[in-house]
């Protein structure tokens, strides 16, 4: 229930922004980008996902060999349909990344220790550009106006997210499966579920545990790839205000794109970030000198180019998924759920 309110909030609140700013204005802004220019602002996040799922498949191995790039992408794409329109802090759509990779022979507790790693990977990544863009943020607005401030408060929240991803690193390393289920015999609590896929469970585990054993190489590289893979999202912000007229450096564009991502990972309990992710662009690219029309445009081109890119998830999904039933995807997943 508190979903729907949630959407319904966001929804209210992208309205009413749309209200105060004037549609009139944000047509006029939209209606300078033609059919080709609408082409170009997706070229940037083809790139990005094409880079991303490389990254996934250099932590998933030599299973990855038998599955063509192609359908390995169509695979990540069709999970993050599921992260982008579901409020489960973008990780809905992992248990069903390893379903479909057991499709193509993968075992499944190597497809979800794969899945945990990639995700793992990424967020380090994430966290590296988002730290980037905040160092470019000072340099570019100063620390003494209110901009400066805000940058200061996303700082100190980076560094607990931080301190957060450090710690599951350190989870996994130990077990994580193990430690979930040690905690809850310690709170002696029975949960028949968790019970009866014990074995299953620690078979992720020691996928896991040895991965960052032997390889420790992979694992750094997949950080870098995603990293090139987050770059593309500063690009398609260059791109965007390159197109609506606005004054731009690659600098600001890194930063911006930087801090939109921590916008959108700090409202990820609402389904789509909607009405928090364009709100927040709006007053990020004020931050930045721009007028509210510009960010509000912005915000909309990129919901536009989310929109296609659910699209393309569903397409994904029914043509990699075909045939799967939600009781087999649950069976075959709970564990890492």
């Amino acid at each position: 229930m508190l979903r729907y309110f949630l959407l319904a909030l966001g929804l209210t609140v992208l309205g009413l922004l749309v209200w105060h700013i004037g549609p009139d204005k944000i047509y006029e802004a939209a209606s300078r980008l033609g059919p080709l220019a609408l082409l170009v602002v997706l070229v940037p996040s083809f790139l990005m996902y094409a880079i991303e799922a490389y990254g996934w498949k250099v932590v998933l191995g030599p299973s990855a060999q038998a599955i063509p790039f192609w359908r390995l992408m169509a695979i990540r794409t069709a999970g993050e349909v599921v992260n982008m329109t579901t409020p489960t802090a973008y990780l809905g759509g992992e248990p069903l990344k390893a379903y479909l990779l057991k499709k193509y022979n993968v075992p499944i507790a190597e497809g979800a220790a794969s899945v945990v790693i990639a995700k793992t990977t990424m967020t380090l990544a994430e966290v590296f550009y988002i730290l980037v863009g905040i160092a470019l943020g000072f340099v570019l607005l100063g620390t003494g106006n209110s901009a400066g401030q805000t940058v200061t408060a996303a700082l100190l929240s980076v560094g607990v997210l931080v301190c957060s991803i450090a710690g599951f690193v350190y989870i996994q390393r130990r077990g994580l499966f193990t430690s979930i289920l040690s905690l809850v015999r310690k709170l002696r609590l029975r949960i028949g579920f968790l019970e009866s896929k014990e074995a299953h469970l620690l078979s992720i585990d020691r996928t896991i545990q040895e991965y960052y054993t032997h390889h420790q190489r992979a694992f750094y590289v997949s950080i870098g790839v995603y990293f090139l893979g987050w770059m593309a999202e500063s690009i398609e912000v260059f791109i965007i205000l390159h197109f609506l007229g606005g004054p731009t450096s690659l600098l600001s564009a890194f930063s911006i794109g930087a801090l939109a991502v921590f916008i959108k990972g700090g409202s990820f309990f609402i389904p789509g970030s909607l009405g928090a992710q364009d709100g927040g662009n709006v007053l990020l690219l004020q931050a930045f000198g721009y007028s509210d029309v510009t960010g509000l445009t912005f915000a909309l081109l990129r919901r536009f180019r989310e929109l296609v890119w659910i699209g393309i998830g569903l397409l994904c999904l029914a043509t990699v998924g075909k045939g799967a039933t939600p009781q087999e995807v649950e069976q075959d997943t709970s564990p890492t759920a």
